[in-house]
């Protein structure tokens, strides 16, 4: 396998928790998928994980060098866990497409949170 792209992005909580509050099912519907939706909503404090998926989409599309756009969408992005508790990455839609053109096998990624801060790690491998 080769290394296609590498990615990070960090979010303040807050930020993401206002936007929750502010535009409730709109902001959630349009950037969470519903299983995304679903395992965040389940949580003791559903802003953490919001943030860190939320980061996790920024961090891969900067690793496959587009940015959230044409090429890929927030929801064809899909941050879900295995059972054994790893995060996984789907990849559906045009960014499905997008990443088959470029050569890629695998994306990985990493999640952390914090009290204030969620941060993510990306790797797209080919």
């Amino acid at each position: 396998m080769i290394l296609i792209g590498i990615g990070i992005d960090v979010v303040e909580v807050s930020r993401i928790k206002s936007s929750l509050d502010e535009f409730g099912d709109r902001f959630r519907s349009r950037i969470f998928t519903e299983a995304e939706r679903s395992y965040c909503d389940r949580q003791k404090r559903p802003e953490l994980h919001f943030a860190a998926r939320f980061a996790a989409k920024e961090a891969i599309a900067k690793a496959f060098g587009t940015g959230i756009g044409k090429e890929i969408g927030w929801l064809e992005l899909e941050v879900i866990r295995k059972e054994s508790g790893e995060p996984e990455v789907r990849l559906t839609g045009s960014a499905a497409a997008f990443a088959e053109s470029r050569g890629v096998d695998r994306v990985m990624v990493s999640l952390t949170h914090a009290k204030h801060y969620a941060a993510a790690n990306a790797v797209v491998l080919g």
